[in-house]
Parts: C-alpha cells; sequence; structure tokens
C-alpha cells in the first residue's frame, strides 16, 4: 500500500483507478483539471484516457464504452455540464451497463467561473443519483461507491466535489496495483439501446420508481451519518460538512447529520432525525437544496419542526462557506457566545492583485493591434472564455462582452445584424475554436454575416494549465498525432480572407486589422505566437536614457514587468520576457533590449 499527500482531484482519480475505471475523458476546467492529469500519471496501459473537445464529446465516448459494460469517468467544471447536458438527459432515460460516472466539479464563489451553478440540482432535474464529498480522503473513497451504485441501479450517476475538495490536500492510502475491470462487450438490443419516444416515456416511469429506490438504499449509505442526539440538529453536505464539523467537535448535545448522497435523498434515515428535533439548520453552499429537502419531507409528515437556512435568511444566498461562517451561523442557531477570535483589527489589508495578462503574453499583442487599428471606428469587441478574457482589463479595455464558450464568435454576428456601421470582432482561443467555435463560424458564412473572427493561437489551452488540444498534435495517451489546422478548417467552411500574422510584428497585425475591417463578409486573423509560459525568450528589455518618462508603455499596454522604479520606469528583469511590445510603442525608442 502506498501513501501520499494529493490535492483531492488527486483522490478522486486514484480512486477511478482502484474502482477499475476503463476509460476517462474529459475537457480541462477548473477546478477538475488535474483529475485527468493524475489519471496519466497513475494509469496502466489497459486505461485509455484523452482529453476531449469538449464536453459533450467526452460524455458521448464515456457513454459507448459504458454501453458496452466499461467502466467509464467523465470530468468537467459545472459550466461544462451544461454542453453535455443535452447526452445526459437521454442517457439518464436510456440507462448503461458498465459504471459511468460524471464528475462535475462546482465552484462556489465563483472562484474562476461565469456562474455559481449547483449540480445537485442537475442530478435532479436529470434524474440521476449525486454523491456530495466532504473531502479528499472522503472523495477517494466515494468515488469508488459511486461505480458501484451506477453498475447496481444501471444508471450514470454525478459526482459533486466543490473547489475546496479539488484543491485541497489530504494523505489517502492506495494499493497502486491497479487493474481495469473486465467486461463482456456490448450486447445489440435495439430495444434497450436505441431512444425512441415510446421507450422514453416507459423509462421514465421506470426511473421515478427506481429513484425511490435509490433513495432507501442511500438511507443506509455508510456516507450518509448522523452524529449526536440533541433536540437541535444542523444537516451540512459538501465542505460545508467539515466546517460544521470542526465546530461542534463531536458534541451530542447537537445532531449533526451529513448528507453525503443528495439525490435522491436519504429520507429513511433522515425522517427519525425530525421527528426527534425541535429546530434543524441547514448549512450548504449555493442553492438550499438539502434545506428543500427537510421542509417538504417536515411537510409531508406534518412534523412541527423548525426548518432554518438560506430561505429563512440563515445563510448565504451566494459564495462560499468558511469555518470562521459556520462558527457564527452555528453559534446564532445554538443561542451560544461566539468563541473569542484572535484580534486581527490591526492587520493590514491584503494586497489588491486582479488578474492580469501575463508578462510577454501575445494576447496583450493581439489586442493592442487590433486597438490601434480600429481608432476612430465604432466597434464591438467579443471575449470569450480563457486568457483572453483578461483583455477586459485597463488599459487594453478590449472585451465588451463575455457570455460562455464560443459565445464571442456568435453574438458578434448578432451585434452585425443589428448595426452594420460598426465591424464587429470576436476574439476566440485555438482550444476554445475546436471546443466550441467551429459551429458559430459555420452559422455566421451560412447567413451572411459581416465579422472579423480573431483566433488568438497561443499553441495550448493556457487557462486551465496547458493542456493539449487538436491542433497541438498530441494526445493524452502520448500519441503524437496530425495537428488539425485552424486555416484548413476556415477554407473548408469558406472562408476566403485569412491571415496568419504574429502578433509581435505590430506593423503587419495591424495592416492585417485594417485590410480585413474593409473587406465585407466573414474574415479571420489567425494572431499566432506561443504562450510565454511555455516559450520563453532569452532576452530582456531595458529602458535607456532616452526616455523622456512619458510613461506611454504602461499606460498603452499594461504590461506587469514595466514598473515605476523612484518615480521613473523601469523594467522587472524577474518578470520581462523579451517579447518587444513596449519597444513598439515607444514614441521615442528608448526600450532596448529586446
Amino acid at each position: 500500500m502506498n501513501k501520499e499527500y494529493v490535492m483531492g482531484n488527486s483522490a478522486i482519480a486514484l480512486g477511478a483507478l482502484a474502482a477499475g475505471v476503463n476509460l476517462v475523458s474529459g475537457y480541462p476546467g477548473t477546478p477538475s483539471s488535474e483529475i485527468i492529469e493524475t489519471i496519466q500519471k497513475y494509469r496502466k496501459d489497459e486505461v485509455y484516457l484523452e482529453w476531449s473537445v469538449n464536453e459533450k464529446a467526452a460524455l458521448e465516448v464515456a457513454a459507448g464504452a459504458a454501453y458496452a459494460g466499461a467502466r467509464t469517468m467523465v470530468t468537467m467544471k459545472q459550466v461544462g455540464l451544461n454542453v453535455a447536458s443535452d447526452p445526459l438527459m437521454s442517457l439518464a432515460y436510456v440507462g448503461v451497463k458498465g459504471g459511468m460516472v460524471i464528475v462535475s466539479a462546482d465552484d462556489p464563489g465563483p472562484i474562476s467561473s461565469q456562474t455559481e451553478q449547483d449540480t445537485r440540482l442537475f442530478a435532479e432535474f436529470a434524474g440521476i443519483p449525486v454523491f456530495d464529498p466532504t473531502s479528499p480522503e472522503e472523495a477517494y473513497q466515494m468515488i469508488q461507491d459511486a461505480f458501484d451504485y451506477s453498475e447496481k441501479y444501471n444508471t450514470p450517476v454525478l459526482f459533486r466535489p466543490t473547489t475546496r475538495v479539488c484543491h485541497a490536500y489530504a494523505s489517502v492510502e492506495f494499493d497502486d496495483n491497479f487493474h481495469a475491470k473486465k467486461y463482456d462487450g456490448f450486447v445489440k438490443d435495439s430495444k434497450k439501446w436505441v431512444i425512441f419516444p415510446r421507450l422514453s416515456y416507459n423509462n421514465h416511469i421506470n426511473m421515478v420508481k427506481r429513484n425511490a429506490l435509490i433513495g432507501d438504499d442511500f438511507s443506509e449509505y455508510i456516507m450518509n451519518t448522523v452524529e449526536g442526539s440533541g433536540k437541535k440538529a444542523v444537516f451540512a453536505s459538501g465542505v460545508s460538512y467539515a466546517y460544521a464539523k470542526e465546530y461542534l467537535q463531536g458534541r451530542e448535545d447537537v445532531t449533526l447529520v451529513k448528507i453525503a448522497t443528495p439525490h435522491p435523498f436519504p429520507e429513511k434515515l433522515v425522517l427519525p432525525v425530525l421527528e426527534n428535533c425541535s429546530e434543524v439548520l441547514c448549512f450548504e453552499e449555493l442553492s438550499p437544496y438539502v434545506e428543500k429537502q427537510i421542509q417538504r419531507i417536515a411537510g409531508v409528515h406534518n412534523l412541527s419542526v423548525k426548518v432554518f437556512g438560506k430561505t429563512t435568511g440563515n445563510g448565504k444566498l451566494a459564495g462560499e462557506n468558511s469555518a470562521d461562517y459556520a462558527a457564527e451561523l452555528i453559534s446564532e442557531f445554538l443561542n451560544e457566545k461566539l468563541p473569542d477570535k484572535f484580534d486581527i483589527s490591526d492587520m493590514p489589508d491584503l494586497p489588491v492583485r486582479p488578474p492580469v495578462l501575463c508578462a510577454g503574453c501575445p494576447h496583450r499583442a493581439s489586442f493592442y493591434a487590433v486597438k490601434k487599428a480600429m481608432e476612430g471606428r465604432k466597434t464591438y469587441f467579443c471575449g470569450d472564455i480563457g486568457c483572453y478574457t483578461l483583455g477586459n482589463a485597463a488599459p487594453l479595455d478590449m472585451t465588451d462582452t463575455c457570455l460562455c464558450m464560443g459565445a464571442g464568435i456568435t453574438m458578434a454576428q448578432g451585434f452585425n445584424h443589428i448595426d452594420r456601421d460598426a465591424v464587429a470582432f470576436s476574439f476566440t482561443g485555438d482550444s476554445t475554436f475546436f471546443a466550441s467555435g467551429i459551429t458559430g463560424v459555420v452559422n455566421a458564412v451560412y447567413n451572411q454575416a459581416d465579422m472579423i473572427l480573431c483566433i488568438l493561437d497561443n499553441s495550448t489551452t493556457a487557462m486551465t494549465g496547458h493542456q493539449p488540444h487538436p491542433g497541438t498534435g498530441r494526445t493524452m495517451m502520448g500519441d503524437i498525432v496530425e495537428k488539425i489546422d485552424i486555416t484548413k478548417v476556415l477554407e473548408g467552411i469558406g472562408l476566403k480572407k485569412i491571415i496568419t500574422v504574429n502578433p509581435f510584428d505590430q506593423t503587419k497585425a495591424i495592416e492585417a486589422v485594417r485590410e480585413c475591417a474593409d473587406i465585407p463578409g466573414v474574415k479571420a486573423i489567425i494572431f499566432k505566437a506561443p504562450c510565454i509560459a511555455l516559450f520563453k525568450p532569452a532576452e530582456r528589455a531595458y529602458i535607456s536614457e532616452k526616455c523622456v518618462q512619458c510613461k506611454k508603455c504602461i499606460k498603452e499596454i499594461g504590461c506587469p514587468a514595466i514598473i515605476i522604479t523612484d518615480g521613473k520606469v523601469a523594467v522587472d528583469n524577474a518578470l520581462c520576457t523579451g517579447c518587444g511590445l513596449c519597444s513598439q510603442v515607444c514614441p521615442v525608442k528608448a526600450i532596448g533590449g529586446v
């Protein structure tokens, strides 16, 4: 047996390998990305692994293997579940043969997401079970149980770690002699595997009946626990349970209930607790899911218990919980004085560190070229999900909209159709183009939009940790494959004007933008330069005696490597990558060395 200090995502990966997973697919997204990267590190050759082009593709790949009896896992973040929802909803009706676990990592805060959506609600909507781990150690065992329940009830299941579980560290003991499950293959049966309305009707009825059985089964599940026997009870789930437990520290006069399987709800476990309690506090993140289930059970059984939670003002409506907030909320619920804290009133405020594009990031040069080329013209700049979302920050201010992956391309078309006098731009990365951008370009050509598609190609999936994509020529299985050429894809769609330019060559980049702005139809500019985190030049810039302290280099591009020292412009050599953009901005040519 091995014992390692691992991240929660690594614990999930190790648990899946211990469960005999045969195939793992997914799309990178914080806070879930490290799961597949850990699978790659520990897997044996019998385990197939891939970064799919998007979450929908990942889920469908896994579904095919699960139909054949293989154990499969799909990884994504909560907004990725939206992309995968079409096959998931149908898969809930059809079912699976081999165990299939869909890891949808939620992001309360949100820390790195567009939304705070709650996967527990999605599980109820889809009609499938969901597991809600409270710690990395629990996640390691729970995901193995999730595979067992999936096979027992022939249903896909959701696994919902949150950011603080995904990125926490703990010591996990495991046997690294992993063996993938043996499976007997696909058995053709169109009455089972081909979804038709009549089949869906019958399966919907069966699904409702099955979920009642799963709820009873979950009432016996070892991870759902009841501690203490007081007249006041605290119900908690996910990492919030760890915060509540820390405050209560094994007290017997308060009942602490952990809900590890929010759907189907373990009613038979909960009912005796409610019958014995006078007041209940539901402590959870995001939606009042557990709270509403408790309210429902109390109402159905005509119990006089008072239920407190988010709907009664006893809990945050958004954002994360914390140990301090648990102490504050639970002490108030128990009518206790909050324990004394350390006096930190004299502690200075933490410095403000807004996210910025890295020093030397090619996206800064791409945005600046478009900005300079379009001076004096009415424009719309539609952004997308990736590092380049940070183009919204001053002084660039080059992102007018950002909705979801791929939306920048189609939203630019909407602006164009209602305002023909403006120039509509969309900015998307190379990975996002493959994930969800291609259909938007097809739509633009088909519907005769007039827009400029800017593909910021830095040869990686930078924002989530430099994962490969179809344009990199590498797979997670370690294979070197033919790169999918973005230019050829665009030509195949029907674009007539495609320009590839290095954004650090500002003269050519600006010329390319101006040329495309004066041509009707759909045009594409591929700003191609590698991510600076992967390919760092050795040169460094320096400020010469020619500098007149106009600070244009700071005011125009906002590079974090250009700083003020002793009242004068200087270069931070620890950050500078020698990209040369600042030297092209300087009006007196005072920046050298690049």
